[in-house]
């Protein structure tokens, strides 16, 4: 796992094994949770026209979602997979604010 990008506050994009995962900053009134999904074919073929702008629109869309909520209609509620690469995630954050000087 490896951080590919970043936007500050917005959200995180992560590689794993041919994978992408865009990893989502939301808040929901004074809460702040992070989301995050596996790019599916057409999310994929959308980054690859729109770059990062696209990854912005997708990450507010998930965020204005609310799929958190266990009464939330949401098209990503089925397809969070932060639980199966926390651990991943979290290695990678750290190695890349190791190669980016962060403390």
């Amino acid at each position: 796992m490896k951080v590919v990008d970043t936007r500050d506050h917005e959200w995180f994009l992560f590689e794993h094994e041919g994978h992408l995962y865009l990893d989502t900053n939301c808040n929901l009134s004074a809460v702040g949770y992070s989301y995050m999904i596996q790019l599916n074919d057409a999310e994929l073929e959308s980054y690859q026209a729109g770059g990062r702008n696209y990854l912005s629109k997708l990450a507010q869309e998930v965020e204005y979602s609310v799929p958190i909520l266990p009464d939330s209609t949401s098209i990503y509620k089925s397809r969070r997979v932060a639980y199966e690469v926390s651990e991943l995630t979290t290695e990678a954050v750290k190695a890349w604010r190791n190669n980016a000087n962060f403390s």
